[in-house]
């Protein structure tokens, strides 16, 4: 039903939608019972029928019955509640665990334990601007589809470790029943085992700045078999997209590369053309950031600036950052000529 909870695809999130209507069927039978008895009251003694207000003060086999009633029924919501709770926070034994780590906008997945181990990669939005500006009709999955799935086993125990490079994020995944905040410092734990397979799709769920609403998290969970084939082509693809970290590279070979990492994380917010969004967004045309000292926007692109909307992009490797800065120092009308190279911003991040 559109107006229900998603149908969950794990023990645990049955569970939690048992509570979900349980609670529900509670409340409802309290709001009853209460607004029933009161209006019926103010209805049969109303002065137009000739009743009079009481005298009486209080009545002592009221007081205990209302507050004893009460007490029973919370009781009998809370252990259950409980149980759920605790079955929530037991995070041993998994079979795999996977560090999740929010940034503005996007997640970052490593593969800490199990057949997957060494596997990192970055997922982000992969709704095409155009449907973003509304240009054009929307997808059917608008706004909650990525570049990079994350690709887990049916079946197996699945820990989540949540952290965040910049301000509090939170991994939401509805049909999963699981939410984690995700602190910048702190590393913090979920977990789930998945009954079926399929394409489960979330979103950050905590209020983290411009591009909050373009931060999805899409699940696939696939038979074991399937789990590792994609593991071997993950690993193989990875060894293949490896950067020679001694490479020293033509201005044509980093800005291809360049446009598709400017594409994938500053677009949004200084768009395709280079021409931003002033004041929030400045123009990458013609800046003097930009046409300036190579060291000054390596610094920004590293650790961002403070006090504004642009944040620290890190994470990226030393080949990507490079490449974006080539991309943007030589396009658009900027023809500098110049080259980034990785281990310029290698010496910068030292």
């Amino acid at each position: 039903m559109k107006l229900n909870l998603q149908e969950p695809i794990t023990a645990l999130g049955r569970d939690v939608y048992d509570l979900h209507l349980l609670m529900t069927i509670v409340c409802g039978v309290i709001f009853v019972a209460v607004f029933g008895v009161m209006f019926w009251s103010v209805f049969v003694h109303r002065k137009s029928a000739g009743y009079k207000a009481a005298t009486f003060h209080e009545s002592t086999t009221v007081e205990i019955l209302w507050t004893i009633v009460p007490v029973f029924i919370l009781l009998g919501m809370a252990w259950p509640a409980t149980k759920t709770i605790l079955a929530m926070r037991d995070t041993t034994n998994a079979d795999i665990t996977i560090k999740a780590t929010g940034y503005q906008w996007k997640w970052g997945y490593d593969y800490l334990k199990g057949e997957g181990e060494g596997i990192s990669f970055v997922s982000t939005l992969s709704t095409p601007q155009p449907q973003v500006r509304n240009e054009v009709a929307k997808g059917e999955n608008y706004l909650l589809e990525v570049d990079n799935e994350l690709v887990v086993p049916v079946g197996k125990k699945i820990r989540i470790l949540t952290t965040a490079n910049d301000v509090i994020h939170a991994w939401w995944v509805p049909a999963l029943a699981v939410k984690q905040d995700a602190v910048p410092g702190f590393i913090r734990d979920t977990w789930f085992r998945a009954e079926k397979t399929g394409t489960y799709r979330g979103q950050c769920a905590e209020l983290c700045g411009k591009e909050h609403g373009y931060m999805p998290i899409v699940v696939k969970i696939v038979t074991e078999e399937e789990y590792a084939a994609w593991v071997d082509g993950k690993k193989q693809a990875m060894a293949a997209a490896a950067d020679d970290p001694n490479k020293m590279y033509l201005v044509e070979e980093l800005t291809p590369r360049g446009e598709k990492v400017f594409a994938a994380n500053c677009a949004a917010c200084h768009q395709a053309n280079g021409q931003g969004l002033p004041p929030a967004f400045p123009a990458l045309v013609g800046s003097k950031v930009v046409l300036g000292p190579q060291d000054g926007q390596i610094d920004i692109l590293l650790n961002g600036k403070s006090g504004t909307a642009m944040a620290a992009f890190k994470h990226l490797s030393d080949t990507e950052l490079a490449a974006v800065i080539t991309y943007t120092r030589n396009s658009w009308g900027n023809a500098t000529g110049e080259v980034v190279q990785p281990s310029d911003i290698k010496v910068a991040r030292e």
